[in-house]
C-alpha cells in the first residue's frame, strides 16, 4: 500500500515492504511471476535443473555465461580445494552453545572467516573472484562440520572427485551419496542458487553498496535469511508432517488450520501468481527419495496437503514445500534445512554483491517522518514521567 506525504514542494510516497519498487538493475536472474518462469542469466531454470551441474550454475551466475568443459573442470577443482576451514574457525564451531541455531552459527562463522582471508580488504575484481570461490566452498563445510562436531563425530575431508553438493552430503554424513542422492542434491542446489531481489539479496546489495567487504555483505544476507518470514519454511513443513502421522488426517488438519486462520507452511509466494517453476523438480525428487528410503508415506501426505490447499484456497506450493522431504530423505536434520538453502543461495548472493561492486551507487532510500515537530524542550531536572503529568 502506498501513502503520500506533501510537505511544501516535496512529496514522498511510502510503499510498505517496497512492494513493486524497482531498486536495482540486474542480469543475474529474472522472476516472471505471472507466467511462472525463472531465468538465470537468461537461461530457463528447467534447462539448468535438468542439464547442468551446480558448479556450472555458479560460474554462470558470476560470469554471465556457461563455462566450457575445460573451464568447468578447473573451476570445480578450485572450489573443492577451498572447502577446508581454518583451524580457528573450527575451534569457534566447537565453542558455540549446542542449542544455538545453525543459521546463527553460520552467520558468525562467515564473519570470522573474514579475519583469515588474505584478500578481505582487497576490492579488485581478481581479489573478489578469489574470495568468492573461498566463501562458496567454505559455507557448505561450516554446516557439515558443525553437524559432526555436535554429534561428537570426526570431521570428513572433501573428496576431490565430488562436486560441492555431493561433498556436502559426504562430509555431513560420513558416507558417499548414492547416484539418486547426488542428482537430488545437484538439482536442489541449482534451484536454490538465486531468485532475484529478495530480502536477503537486497540486504547483501545494500551492504555491498557501502563498499564493505564481501564477507560482511554475505553475513548480512545470512542474517536476513534467518528471519522466519524469509527462510525456514521447509523446516516447519517437516514439523507439520510430524503433526499428521496418517494421510487420512490431512483434510481435517488443513481445514482446522484454515478455520483458525493459521498459515500453512510451504504455500504461497510474494511474486509467483502460478506454480513456482522449481516445485515440479523437487516434487519428483521427493517422491523418488521417499520411496527409496521407505518413507513413501511422507510424500503421499505432502501430495494430499497440496491437493487440499489447492481445493480450499487455490494456492500453489512454493520451493520450500517439497525441499523439506528431499533433504529429510537424504539424512539432513531439519534444523539445518535453512542453512543448506543458504549454501546454495551463496552463489546468487555473491553474484549480486559483485554486480553491485561493478556499477556501484550507495543505496540510501528515504523515509516519511511521522514524529512530532517543534516539541518544547525541558531540562533534565524539570522533566516528569508521562503518568505523572
Amino acid at each position: 500500500m502506498a501513502t503520500t506525504e506533501t510537505n511544501g514542494q516535496n512529496e514522498k510516497v511510502v510503499v510498505r515492504g517496497l512492494e513493486g519498487i524497482v531498486a536495482a538493475e540486474t542480469s543475474v536472474s529474472y522472476v516472471d511471476g505471472i507466467h511462472g518462469r525463472l531465468l538465470y542469466q537468461g537461461y530457463d531454470i528447467h534447462d539448468l535443473a535438468e542439464q547442468t551441474t551446480f558448479s556450472e550454475v555458479i560460474f554462470l551466475l558470476w560470469r554471465g555465461r556457461l563455462p566450457t568443459r575445460t573451464e568447468h573442470d578447473a573451476f570445480r577443482s578450485e572450489l573443492t580445494a577451498e572447502m577446508r576451514l581454518p583451524s580457528q574457525v573450527l575451534e569457534m564451531l566447537r565453542l558455540t552453545p549446542p542449542n544455538s541455531h545453525p543459521m546463527a552459527v553460520l552467520r558468525t562463522a562467515v564473519s570470522m572467516l573474514a579475519n583469515f582471508d588474505p584478500d578481505v580488504e582487497n576490492m579488485t575484481p581478481a581479489a573478489n573472484w578469489r574470495k568468492a570461490k573461498r566463501l562458496m566452498a567454505q559455507v557448505p563445510t561450516i554446516i557439515a562440520d558443525l553437524h559432526r562436531i555436535r554429534r561428537g563425530l570426526s570431521l570428513v575431508s572433501p573428496d576431490p572427485n565430488f562436486g560441492i553438493g555431493a561433498n556436502f552430503l559426504y562430509m555431513l554424513r560420513g558416507t558417499p551419496p548414492n547416484e539418486l542422492e547426488s542428482e537430488a542434491m545437484r538439482v536442489l542446489m541449482v534451484l536454490h542458487a538465486d531468485h532475484e531481489l529478495n530480502a536477503s539479496t537486497f540486504a547483501a546489495r545494500v551492504i555491498a553498496s557501502t563498499l564493505s567487504d564481501m564477507h560482511s555483505a554475505l553475513a548480512g544476507a545470512l542474517g536476513a535469511l534467518k528471519g522466519p518470514l524469509h527462510g525456514g519454511a521447509n523446516q516447519r513443513v517437516m514439523e507439520m508432517l510430524r503433526d499428521i502421522p496418517d494421510v487420512e488426517m490431512v483434510r481435517s488438519y488443513i481445514a482446522g488450520m484454515l478455520e483458525n486462520k493459521k498459515r500453512i507452511m510451504g504455500f504461497g509466494h510474494r511474486v509467483y501468481r502460478t506454480e513456482d517453476p522449481r516445485t515440479q523438480h523437487l516434487r519428483r525428487y521427493s517422491e523418488m527419495l521417499c520411496e527409496s528410503t521407505n518413507q513413501g508415506h511422507l510424500h503421499t501426505i505432502l501430495r494430499r496437503i497440496e491437493q487440499a490447499v489447492m481445493e480450499a484456497k487455490g494456492i500453489y506450493p512454493n520451493v520450500d514445500f517439497y525441499s523439506a522431504t528431499v533433504q529429510h530423505a537424504m539424512g539432513i536434520p531439519p534444523e539445518y534445512f535453512t542453512a543448506v538453502f543458504a549454501a546454495s543461495r551463496t552463489a546468487g548472493w555473491i553474484a549480486h554483491i559483485m554486480e553491485q561492486y561493478a556499477d556501484n551507487r550507495l543505496i540510501r532510500p528515504m523515509s516519511r517522518y511521522v514524529g512530532g515537530i517543534d516539541r518544547a524542550f525541558a531540562p533534565l531536572d524539570q522533566r516528569v514521567a508521562p503518568d505523572q503529568e
